[in-house]
């Protein structure tokens, strides 16, 4: 008797752990439009130049993107500011630099070759910051994760209040395309968080797809060009092809011809 409800115990909390991790399970990822999929797929202009303010504005604060530097920003195939532009912003932002000839290091405003500002001077820094999390750098954020610009996407339009019965600690949030529902990071997101230069409403679906787009552009600076080679390197091979076909079909008829 002892040993069948045991049995019925163990079968019960497999049947409760089954149904959590079911219901943990994130959900599948939004879609939408990417100008820059496809083999013709161009980043655009207007989303990368937002999503920069959107990064800047949100994200820079604990993000870092260390793998980029100011020029890239004027660079053809990204946001494209002009080099007066590019300069612009990278002087507003200080970077460290040094030693100076006291042998001490020293602040000074960016230039077009340094890289984007740091937000924490070392990882102790921004763990402690952040409740022992250490935000991931966004450099290739959206090569690094499965699903891509898609997963990116969805998880910036993902926050919401838990379902019944399920109880976050603190500091904990609820987000329904994370694997598990959990994520440290609070809700960066909310409509009207910035002003757009250009007059496009900042919803929180446009901030998210706007960012993503930089985000994509910083993780495959050269996609675009990329894309035009390979255009470049299939009409070349349907025209070698085509040349190679009516060749032979030429050299073949002659030896038909003699036989």
């Amino acid at each position: 008797m002892k040993k069948l409800l045991k049995i019925k115990s163990l079968a019960f909390s497999i049947f409760l752990i089954t149904t959590n991790v079911i219901g943990a399970e994130k959900a599948e990822y939004l879609k939408t439009d990417w100008s820059f999929k496809g083999l013709f797929g161009k980043f655009d202009r207007g989303a990368l130049q937002r999503g920069y303010q959107v990064y800047t504005e949100v994200c820079a604060s604990c993000h870092s993107m260390k793998y980029v530097s100011y020029r890239n920003l004027a660079e053809k195939g990204g946001p494209e500011f002009s080099e007066e532009q590019a300069k612009a912003i990278a002087a507003s932002f200080e970077v460290t630099d040094g030693p100076n000839s006291d042998g001490e290091m020293f602040t000074r405003p960016a230039k077009l070759s340094d890289k984007f500002a740091m937000p924490y001077e070392n990882v102790k820094a921004a763990q402690a910051a952040n409740g022992g999390a250490y935000p991931p750098d966004m450099s290739v954020l959206v090569k690094a994760r499965k699903g891509g610009a898609d997963y990116i996407y969805s998880l910036l339009q993902g926050y919401e209040d838990p379902p019944l019965g399920i109880t976050l600690d603190e500091g904990v949030h609820y987000n329904k395309f994370m694997y598990g529902n959990m994520i440290k990071m609070a809700n960066p997101l909310s409509d009207g968080l910035v002003e757009y230069s250009d007059g496009t409403e900042a919803s929180i679906e446009q901030m998210s797809k706007d960012v993503t787009t930089f985000l994509m552009w910083a993780a495959e600076p050269h996609l675009e060009a990329r894309h035009q080679m390979g255009f470049k390197a299939i009409v070349y091979l349907i025209i070698l092809t085509t040349l190679v076909y009516f060749s032979m079909k030429r050299i073949w008829s002659r030896v038909e011809t003699k036989v």
